[in-house]
């Protein structure tokens, strides 16, 4: 462990108050943690369009204590970064959506911002972002949303050609823009939801958005999955929003996980990407397979784990994820990480091929 990082995980623990024990089995891991909840404060948000320099470190290896691994689970690693940036708005990144190439992105911030760029790659492997711009996520009047109290919350992310849907955990709405009307400066309009989106929990509701296209069971429907939302079961709750069949579902909840990201595959394949986190143990990451024709009103839908880590490996808040189909026919999956704007956490971009 580097001298940056042992620094980082002592300040950590030191200044959460953390037991002995605590100390001295996170001391051995990667300095990951997860701040209590945020308040209402809004200190990053993005309050102008601005252009963004970005800087990344590459990330060797995803597995420190075994270099020579690349294989976890159905997942072969292919590259990452760590990014950082002198704007002070810059982090906090809860969902991202790439172009068919994997290099055009939309990002947002948890704060109520976007990002948008370019990945830059040589050899396959991701080596730094390129003309990185921010702006501030507008409402129906053309004010940034983060005008009104609790709209920060920017958590999920969904996009549908040129039409992109946010979700807000904090007071779980859901905007819809048409970026056929000036991209990032277009104007969001609430998306009607079922009643029973509005009683999700305030900072644990609406996490994972897709949309499912043409050619796909439900086609057409905007599916919305919660962090831990639960049912009576304790379950977690997602919606059919629009579509053929709109609804309630749920998702079966093991292990304590809760629900970050969601992407859907052209094969049909829907991946959720999860995350638990632990004082004594760290954050940990998985990604489950569940089958989309699985999916129904009143359904409990459940599948296998695809990949797992914690932090003996280079993961930090893991909260995004997307696909895209490499010219060889690979399927290559991108994930990011939340900040949360703490000198303690990292801001993680990092890339996957899915394997058989």
């Amino acid at each position: 462990m580097s001298t940056q990082s042992s620094r980082r995980s002592f300040l950590g623990h030191a200044a959460a108050g953390f037991s002995t024990l605590a100390l001295s089995r996170l001391a051995q891991a990667q300095p990951t943690t997860e701040p209590p909840p945020r308040t209402a404060q809004i200190e990053h948000a993005v309050t102008e369009a601005v252009s963004v320099e970005v800087n990344a470190r590459p990330i060797p290896n995803f597995e420190p204590r075994d270099r020579s691994r690349v294989r976890f689970g159905q997942l072969q690693y292919r590259s990452g970064l760590v990014l950082t940036s002198p704007y002070r708005g810059f982090g906090g990144l809860s969902g991202i959506r790439l172009d068919a190439k994997g290099e055009r992105f939309l990002a947002i911030s948890d704060q109520g911002g976007w990002f948008t760029g370019s990945i830059r790659y040589s050899g396959g492997k991701m080596i730094g972002l390129d003309d990185v711009e921010a702006s501030p996520m507008l409402n129906s009047e053309g004010r940034p949303i983060t005008e009104r109290r609790f709209w920060y919350d920017t958590e999920s992310l969904a996009r549908d050609g040129n039409v992109v849907y946010v979700g807000l955990e904090r007071v779980n709405q859901v905007l819809r823009f048409d970026f056929a009307k000036g991209g990032t400066r277009a104007r969001g309009e609430v998306l009607p939801t079922p009643p029973a989106v509005r009683k999700l929990p305030s900072n644990k509701g609406l996490e994972a958005m897709v949309v499912v296209p043409k050619g796909q069971p439900l086609a057409g429907t905007l599916i919305a999955f919660s962090e831990r939302g639960l049912d009576a079961d304790g379950n977690l709750v997602a919606f059919l929003i629009g579509g053929p069949s709109p609804g309630q579902f749920s998702v079966r909840r093991t292990e304590k996980f809760d629900i970050s990201d969601a992407v859907l595959l052209p094969s049909g394949e829907l991946l959720i990407l999860e995350r638990k986190f632990s004082w004594f143990t760290g954050i940990n990451i998985r990604i489950r397979s569940i089958p989309l024709k699985s999916i129904a009103p009143n359904a409990l839908v459940d599948g296998p784990a695809l990949f797992a880590a914690d932090l003996g490996h280079e993961v930090d808040n893991m909260e995004g994820i997307d696909a895209h189909v490499t010219p060889e026919g690979e399927t290559v999956l991108t994930l990011v990480s939340d900040d949360n704007f703490s000198m303690l956490q990292r801001t993680l971009l990092l890339q996957f091929t899915l394997v058989e």
